[in-house]
């Protein structure tokens, strides 16, 4: 059985690493920042460049979720999460472990 590495939790990502892990323009990512800036606080360095924290980054998944998949308007997005966000969460979360649990057995099945 091969062996594994533990994944180390970063405290902050770049607006490039969120916009990879998602699957968006780094653009897009900047915009969407911007329009919910009461729900995505990303911190800024020295430099000016975002870093996102894992709460930000959830919440920007969430709001992926919500827009790109659901069919919603930012505004939208933003007052569903505000109204409903355990709601929301919850099925987000499961159809994340849904996939997650569709990954590893497809690895597994690459493995046989």
């Amino acid at each position: 059985m091969p062996y594994r590495e533990a994944k180390i939790e970063k405290l902050y990502y770049a607006i490039s690493e969120v916009a990879d892990e998602l699957g968006i323009s780094t653009s897009n990512v900047r915009f969407w920042a911007n329009k919910l800036s009461d729900i995505i606080k990303p911190h800024k360095n020295k430099k000016g460049n975002r870093l996102f924290t894992k709460t930000d980054v959830e919440n920007l998944r969430l709001i992926y979720y919500l827009v790109r998949e659901k069919g919603m308007t930012l505004e939208g997005a933003r007052m569903k999460i505000k109204e409903n966000k355990t709601s929301e969460n919850y099925n987000f979360e499961i159809i994340q472990s849904l996939q997650a649990i569709k990954n590893e057995l497809l690895e597994v099945k690459e493995l046989m």
